[in-house]
């Protein structure tokens, strides 16, 4: 009775899908990955439409400040934020980091948002 060594078959070998497709780097830590991957924002596309309508730039520098002041909020329990930023007043869903819809700052002052607790102002 011998025992019967066969390789493994092509399928087996194969790099599995999770395995990371960029290794870290020394100098980062999970944290820091982390920590990059939640400061994101992504927009509807009711947002997207609502921004090209309205003209609203914003310079990635703003962006990134939204996105992290978002999180913070997050952080503190809001799940749906008014951002007044000097460009435009954005509500944002801080629970699933996505920005609903976008207005300029003067059309903003005339309306009245519902359905926030809480609001970030940023300069």
């Amino acid at each position: 009775m011998g025992i019967d060594i066969n390789p493994l078959p092509k399928q087996a070998m194969l790099p599995s899908t999770r395995q990371i497709k960029e290794p870290l780097k020394p100098s980062q830590t999970f944290q820091s990955v982390l920590q990059q991957k939640k400061s994101v924002l992504t927009l509807t596309k009711h947002a997207q439409e609502r921004m090209v309508e309205r003209n609203i730039v914003l310079n990635q520098e703003k962006w990134q400040s939204i996105a992290t002041q978002v999180e913070k909020a997050k952080q503190k329990g809001i799940t749906d934020s008014l951002v007044l930023t000097n460009e435009a007043a954005l509500v944002v869903s801080a629970k699933n980091q996505t920005v609903i819809t976008m207005m300029d700052r003067q059309e903003a002052s005339e309306k009245i948002f519902t359905n926030i607790n809480g609001t970030i102002i940023i300069d």
